[in-house]
């Protein structure tokens, strides 16, 4: 039963939380109203990060899930704990200035490929023939 998976979906809805009312907070700072999405910079910064996190957010969550289920649950919780914290350092890095965003955005990105993959192995291990998941089961860890 996926026990640890359950905490990065909870993680995931904090975080999209947390980045929503840095956004209410900019706009109260730099008096944007919305729906107006333009002000200044440094609105505009938070307001971009808080956009981009949440159009990644369903791409974890599906590849998570795939991850954990096909390959192996701890794996997938720690490559998911590990994006979560990367997007959060990306959110405060972007809110002080754009450049502070690309250490944290390419950590992600690696946590998030990583994740794929090990969705694409379980995937395959699942479905591959008997004859052949026999010998690629041996080298995945068991769950």
């Amino acid at each position: 039963v996926l026990a640890q998976l359950p905490l990065v979906p909870k993680c995931t809805q904090h975080g999209i939380s947390y980045f929503s009312l840095q956004v209410i907070s900019a706009r109260r700072a730099f008096r944007v109203s919305p729906p107006l999405t333009t002000g200044p910079p440094e609105f505009e910064r938070v307001y971009r990060a808080q956009v981009n996190c949440s159009e990644y957010f369903p791409l974890l969550l599906a590849t998570l899930w795939v991850a954990g289920i096909y390959f192996h649950e701890g794996a997938a919780a720690l490559c998911g704990l590990i994006y979560l914290y990367a997007r959060f350092r990306y959110f405060q890095g972007y809110a002080r200035s754009a450049q502070q965003r690309l250490a944290p955005m390419y950590a992600s990105a690696c946590a998030l490929w990583l994740l794929l993959a090990l969705a694409a192995l379980g995937l395959l291990a699942h479905f591959l023939p008997a004859a052949l998941r026999t010998e690629l089961q041996e080298l995945l860890p068991r769950a």
